[in-house]
């Protein structure tokens, strides 16, 4: 793209000038807070991905225990145990909740897990297998944590994504569009002001040069009228008759 292209359509003037430099100070300092915030987030990122990776490898075993658990349970307290717990259960125990953390100025949603209310420990109406249904129950509680943690992961690093992407997009548009853009226009007044200077220069030559030989044909007409003034008085004093000068010199002896 040439300089003429990248460069802002404004009157060079003084005050322009300025009003320039002023935004490329601005965004001088706004591309070095958001590479600040872009280089924040990715580390954030990285940060995120490992624990999704971590997360998603115990989710494998988790899962893998908990249906073995409920497999043992089912043999154990035969295959109606799930109207049984059913009976026995009124409201959830454990519940998620959802809040915001704030990581360089955005908002990543955080999900964690609570428990509200008894859990009931006997199993009324269980022959047997009650122990066994507990431990389906724990393995179940462990694989809802590791589904809560990696839903917050999976969210939080999507918002990431989104967040990094736009970031990055405003720090490469103001490094290759709007501070080269102001910088050629800066070039391009300061350009037009010294041209403006050249000439103010060469006006300014131009006229005490010709008011240097105004003054010049003037003092060149005052001696030549001094010279003629010169002329005619030595012309009268030649053309005075002798016996009025000699007059004049009786006159001077008295």
């Amino acid at each position: 793209m040439s300089g003429q292209s990248q460069r802002l359509t404004v009157v060079p003037t003084v005050t322009m000038l300025g009003v320039m430099k002023a935004r490329l100070v601005g965004a001088t300092r706004g591309h070095a807070l958001l590479k600040k915030k872009s280089d924040a987030l990715t580390v954030q990122f990285r940060q995120i991905l490992k624990k999704i990776v971590s997360a998603k490898e115990s989710m494998g075993d988790i899962m893998k225990t908990s249906s073995f658990s409920l497999t043992e349970a089912k043999y154990v307290a035969g295959e109606n145990v799930k109207h049984i717990v059913l009976e026995n259960v009124e409201n959830a125990s454990l519940k998620v909740r959802s809040r915001q953390e704030n990581v360089a100025g955005v908002k990543l949603p955080k999900f964690e897990y609570f428990t509200e209310g008894e859990t009931k420990n006997d199993l009324t109406g269980l022959a047997r297998g009650g122990q066994q249904v507990q431990q389906c129950r724990s393995a179940y509680i462990k694989a809802i944590e590791v589904l809560v943690e990696l839903a917050s992961l999976q969210t939080s690093f999507l918002t990431l994504d989104e967040a990094i992407k736009t970031t990055n997009r405003r720090v490469n548009a103001l490094e290759n569009v709007v501070k080269p853009r102001l910088e050629n226009t800066i070039i391009y007044i300061k350009g037009e002001l010294d041209e403006l200077e050249r000439e103010d220069f060469f006006r300014l030559k131009k006229i005490q040069g010709y008011k240097k030989k105004e003054i010049e044909k003037q003092m060149a007409a005052a001696r030549q009228f001094a010279k003629e003034q010169l002329a005619e008085k030595s012309l009268h004093f030649t053309s005075v008759p002798v016996a009025d000068a000699r007059h004049f010199d009786m006159i001077m002896d008295r």
